[in-house]
């Protein structure tokens, strides 16, 4: 279950990485395009469909290796025991509150699939394909936010705090400038 898990964080960082070349290749045919008096019809909205999938699918790898914004100031100043709990209280809201994220995006794309919502742009593309990378990211953040609570209450230490120990001791300090 272990490699599967990991592998869903990296394919989702890893599809995220490839939204991020579809972009590059946009704006590149965009200006070629201009250059050559040819105009890529849609390329705004696959930019901006884009964009959002870039910014939702690595949410749940940037969460396990420890980049994701969190209250570590306050948790590396408790003792042992104390941290332990806080962290299980920090992961039990935040599973909670990206649960019902997730529920909620994904009834929404949900609906969009249900009515036939089209894009109103150049493209007239169904509006649930590009939502559905908005519901797959929180979904996926939601499973590693439910697989860090496990590994706390297992008594392991979080896999978020040993990446950033690593970095650290690599002499690797861009994350605390």
């Amino acid at each position: 279950m272990r490699k599967f898990l990991d592998s869903l964080y990296l394919g989702s960082g890893v599809l995220a990485a490839g939204f991020l070349v579809g972009i590059a290749i946009l704006m590149l045919a965009q200006i070629v395009g201009r250059e050559l008096g040819y105009q890529v019809r849609g390329a705004d909205d696959l930019t901006a469909w884009f964009c959002a999938a870039s910014a939702f699918l690595p949410l749940a790898h940037t969460f396990k290796r420890g980049e994701l914004v969190r209250v570590g100031l306050l948790l590396e100043r408790l003792q042992p025991a104390a941290r332990r709990h806080a962290e299980l209280c920090s992961l039990a809201l935040a599973a909670v509150f990206i649960g019902y994220m997730a529920v909620s995006v994904t009834r929404f794309v949900y609906q969009s699939w249900e009515i036939n919502d089209v894009a109103q742009g150049m493209l007239p593309l169904p509006m649930w394909i590009p939502q559905s990378s908005f519901a797959l990211g929180v979904i996926i953040l939601f499973i590693a936010i439910v697989d860090e609570l496990v590994l706390v209450l297992l008594g392991c230490r979080p896999t978020y705090v040993l990446a950033e120990e690593e970095r650290l001791t690599s002499g690797d300090f861009s994350e605390s400038l």
